[in-house]
């Protein structure tokens, strides 16, 4: 069994003439939390459209959970779940019912998906908010059902694209914290998107991207040093220009 639960070699990708992703490469371990930190532009929403098969390219390779993604993407579709930077919640329905839709559509029926559905609001603490509407919840806990919601078939990889965007800053640090809790308690391995470095750990897994290319890669101490990551990082994309 590989020990990675990602695995990127050598993905490039470009709309027409214009490169976006240069030569990506890197892995994630099983059970680690892996930030993916660039600025806007940076290529990080056409890597998670490739790496969720939105869009596909001839470069490079994709394994998850040891899985090649272009080989079988079924296989490697179903090891996954992904929480986009637009909220895609059926406002009209409750918590409860986005999950038992999104159940249905994964093949979960009856007391199965009851018993998934229970663990995973209790493991998002959205239990006391259930049969509350989605509309009617804040930005917070929408997005923690549409965290749940990822979680229901038992995935091994959870792909989150700037899932703080928009939220107010206890909301960002609560969503942080369960996600983080869903690495150290599940072994879920996470690779979480994002340009703000509040949100990430000394001790998590880092990936500098910037105009398409791997700036750098390790844990966020070891890259950081004694100095900040946002100075590190400027100092990289100022070199890098």
């Amino acid at each position: 069994m590989s020990l990675h639960g990602l695995n990127l070699q050598h993905l490039s990708f470009g709309y027409g003439a214009d490169p976006v992703l240069k030569n990506v490469t890197f892995s994630v371990e099983r059970g680690s939390f892996c930030a993916l930190f660039g600025p806007n532009g940076a290529g990080k929403t056409s890597l998670f459209s490739l790496l969720t098969r939105l869009v596909t390219t001839p470069t490079g390779r994709i394994e998850i959970a040891g899985i090649d993604l272009q080989k079988s993407p079924r296989a490697a579709l179903a090891k996954m779940g992904i929480v986009f930077q637009q909220m895609t919640l059926d406002l009209d329905l409750s918590v409860r019912r986005n999950l038992s839709y999104y159940a249905a559509l994964r093949g979960l029926s009856g007391r199965e998906a009851e018993r998934r559905i229970d663990a995973a609001l209790d493991r998002l603490d959205l239990m006391d908010r259930a049969k509350v509407r989605a509309r009617d919840l804040n930005g917070g806990h929408r997005r923690r059902t549409e965290i749940a919601r990822a979680l229901l078939h038992d995935p091994e990889i959870l792909f989150l694209d700037e899932p703080t965007v928009g939220l107010d800053p206890a909301s960002r640090a609560a969503i942080t914290e369960h996600v983080h809790a869903l690495c150290a308690e599940d072994g879920l391995t996470v690779l979480w998107a994002t340009h703000l470095m509040d949100e990430v750990r000394p001790e998590d897994d880092l990936v500098i991207l910037d105009r398409g290319e791997v700036l750098a890669h390790d844990t966020a101490s070891r890259i950081a040093g004694d100095r900040s990551i946002e100075q590190v990082f400027l100092e990289m994309t100022s070199a890098a220009t």
